[in-house]
């Protein structure tokens, strides 16, 4: 009776140990595309798109810094809280105090970074578990927020300011081209340079044709990408914010010896100790790190809204930037992901969410489909774990 019960799930295990990358997500990104696609037509329209791209940036970002504390194997539940916090206080600079817009960007993300700090030193010197702290700032940090508002509950931002204007600045399409062309001129370089590098150190290196694929892949997805959005109104500002975020973090996470050392307290925090990393100072950077960037994201938040209010950085916003995270294939377990598992992930998340909304699917429903997605994502990074040797 148990072989035949184990018997069909031998073939997922043995796709879960072989690791297929962000391929998954992509083969999903697709399903998704051609699914609402054929169920309506508007989803696919370049208008809907670049919708689609401004609601990814903020709740992306915020994803980015929960995959810095998922690395460590660790979680972050008050990056929703803090976003809000951080955006509320952005915008009482800003708007009451009549601060230069750049001075209270700066200031709210320090107030971040000293919230990720806290959180870091009740993790590594009280010896306190991550949910514990997280689950408290969660709360405590919303209550601050709502006692900074006050009575009101609401503040606008003015819609001819430089923060309201963040999300309604569009690239012309000669500026999306260029960009475009840039990424794909710095990936061919960086590639070609680490491919130098690796067989100077007589490293295994990937066959030229499979490089050529990929970068001829890259290409057509962002051509493609520039030429629907500079359909409607062009390449959304957010977007290349977003999107240079997690460039810069790919790159700090895989070259830099901050990174290798982050990979290496996920995943095996003793080991990592023994071979002289300074676990304390890694885990108390990365919460810092969480937290900032979860600080940015409310301020994307804050700028497309053109206000904050009592629900900033609440309703489902933590949820979905840790589902982001995981979809994308960042490993609950820690020492395995990549910044890309943000951008991957919210596009799926955000996808479904409008997909069906265009369908007109009761949030009942987006939930529990949501849910589900999730479910098979952390069952496969489940499998991999599980078939990995010890």
């Amino acid at each position: 009776m148990t072989a035949t019960l184990v018997k069909p799930l031998q073939p997922l295990r043995a796709a879960a140990r072989t690791d297929l990358g962000a391929w998954p997500v992509v083969g999903g990104l697709i399903l998704i595309a051609v699914v609402f696609g054929s169920l309506n037509e508007h989803f696919l329209s370049a208008e809907n798109l670049t919708n689609l791209a401004l609601q990814m940036a903020a709740t992306g970002t915020i994803s980015l810094g929960i995959i810095m504390v998922l690395l460590l194997g660790e979680i972050d539940l008050s990056a929703g809280s803090v976003s809000g916090l951080c955006a509320v206080a952005m915008t009482i600079l800003y708007v009451h105090h009549a601060w230069n817009p750049l001075l209270a960007i700066a200031a709210a993300l320090g107030c971040a970074a000293l919230i990720g700090l806290l959180h870091g030193w009740m993790l590594t010197k009280l010896r306190m578990p991550s949910f514990v702290v997280t689950l408290a700032g969660l709360i405590g940090w919303q209550g601050l927020m709502l006692y900074l508002l006050g009575r009101g509950g609401t503040i606008n931002l003015p819609f001819e300011g430089l923060l309201a204007r963040l999300s309604d600045t569009w690239l012309p399409p000669w500026a999306g081209w260029l960009l475009a062309a840039l990424i794909v001129a710095g990936w061919s370089a960086g590639s070609l340079v680490n491919r130098r590098s690796r067989r100077e150190a007589d490293l295994p290196v990937a066959s030229g044709l499979w490089l050529a694929l990929r970068l001829a892949g890259l290409a057509v997805v962002l051509a493609l990408a520039v030429l629907v959005l500079s359909a409607d109104r062009g390449v959304p500002l957010l977007l290349v914010i977003f999107g240079a975020l997690v460039v810069c973090l790919d790159l700090v996470l895989r070259h830099t010896v901050f990174g290798r050392h982050m990979y290496a307290v996920g995943g095996n925090a003793e080991a990592a100790r023994r071979a002289g990393i300074n676990v304390t100072r890694i885990r108390i950077l990365a919460f810092t790190a969480a937290s900032t960037l979860a600080a940015f994201g409310g301020m994307l938040a804050a700028s497309r809204l053109a206000a904050v209010n009592q629900s900033s950085g609440g309703s489902d916003t933590l949820l979905m930037a840790i589902a982001a995270a995981v979809i994308g294939g960042t490993s609950l377990f820690g020492g395995r992901g990549r910044a890309y598992a943000a951008l991957l992930g919210i596009l799926v998340i955000q996808s479904i969410t409008n997909g069906m909304l265009l369908l007109n699917v009761d949030s009942s429903v987006r939930y529990m489909v949501t849910a589900a997605v999730l479910a098979v994502a952390v069952a496969i990074d489940s499998l991999a774990r599980r078939g990995q040797p010890r």
